[in-house]
């Protein structure tokens, strides 16, 4: 695996980072890349879902911390200059083997600093029983990015405040509770945040490829779509229906569903659960036209939707459209 370098060392918009991901995967012929980055105050939140439920707009302008969307499902992130945020792209199109498979590499990185750290979950990477890493991926024709936090330091109060509701009141409680549950990889080892990111590097890079300035327009090029106001606040989607559940495999899922004389018109799906194969054909576009009963539905959408969203059942999501437990 080699290392992607940019021709200058600068901190850039991360919006530009997640641009730099797309463009190394559609324009350079490696099995696999690596690169890491670093950003100023940032939050970030998945493909599906809506920015007024994730993250706390008034909090994040009040205190210069900027938000962006990107194209993989899970949660929101907070990220700032004392987090690491690692890239990975590979040829291998089988995504949750890909992505299986870097958290492996991630935790035996932490290992070899002497860190007990594990997988755990869908996506995380934990130490004892505190998250330090969370990770995401999507898929793009030949080539698989995965992208993921490694929580070095963080500014405790920003991270909790950018993604919570507005409460002045439980801002510090907020700050206890989520100290509680994650890891500062810095309380685990002796090296500083530069030493860190190099011992990563030598251990899981060989080589490096250094990008050119023509390559810099190509990324900004592609920047330009994740800057834009409907790709970050996305269109709210009319519905006559709300159906929402979490499955603890799977994630959270929240269905809007427009439906007339009990037959689906149209449908979205907001979450933090992880896409692995063609949501809107496989799902959404199927569900088109079809009433509102278990059998329509049985056999309007595939056997097996776990290829299409990772770990989901096919009647656990029947249930979540007919708002019936399992």
């Amino acid at each position: 695996m080699r290392y992607v370098a940019l021709p200058e060392e600068k901190v850039r918009r991360l919006s530009f980072y997640l641009a730099m991901e797309e463009y190394v995967a559609r324009t350079i012929d490696e099995d696999d890349l690596f690169f890491m980055w670093q950003v100023e105050p940032s939050v970030i939140f998945g493909r599906n879902q809506l920015i007024e439920n994730e993250v706390n707009l008034d909090f994040c302008k009040k205190n210069g911390i900027k938000t962006y969307r990107r194209k993989s499902g899970g949660g929101c992130v907070y990220a700032d200059m004392n987090n690491v945020m690692f890239s990975y792209v590979t040829k291998d199109e089988a995504v949750g083997f890909t992505f299986n498979r870097y958290i492996n590499m991630v935790v035996l990185v932490l290992q070899k600093l002497g860190v007990d750290a594990r997988a755990s979950g869908r996506n995380d990477v934990m130490i004892g029983d505190r998250k330090v890493s969370g990770n995401a991926f999507y898929h793009i024709p030949g080539r698989s990015i995965v992208h993921g936090t490694m929580l070095y330091d963080t500014d405790m109060v920003n991270m909790v405040g950018a993604i919570t509701p507005t409460d002045e009141k439980l801002l510090s409680k907020g700050v206890a509770s989520v100290r509680q549950r994650i890891a500062l990889l810095k309380d685990f080892i002796s090296l500083d945040i530069e030493e860190f990111k190099s011992f990563v590097r030598n251990n899981l890079c060989q080589g490096e490829l250094t990008l050119n300035e023509e390559d810099v327009r190509g990324i900004e090029e592609i920047e330009k779509e994740y800057l834009t106001e409907e790709f970050v606040y996305g269109n709210n989607p009319k519905y006559t229906l709300v159906r929402k559940k979490r499955i603890e495999t799977v994630g959270d899922i929240e269905l809007r569903i427009e439906v007339k004389n009990r037959v689906i018109k149209g449908m979205a799906m907001l979450g933090d659960y992880f896409i692995v194969g063609d949501i809107d054909g496989d799902i959404i576009n199927r569900l088109k036209g079809v009433e509102l009963v278990r059998d329509a539905l049985r056999e309007a959408l595939p056997e097996r939707l776990d290829n299409t969203i990772l770990n989901l059942k096919k009647d656990d999501f029947i249930d979540i459209i007919l708002n019936q437990n399992s």
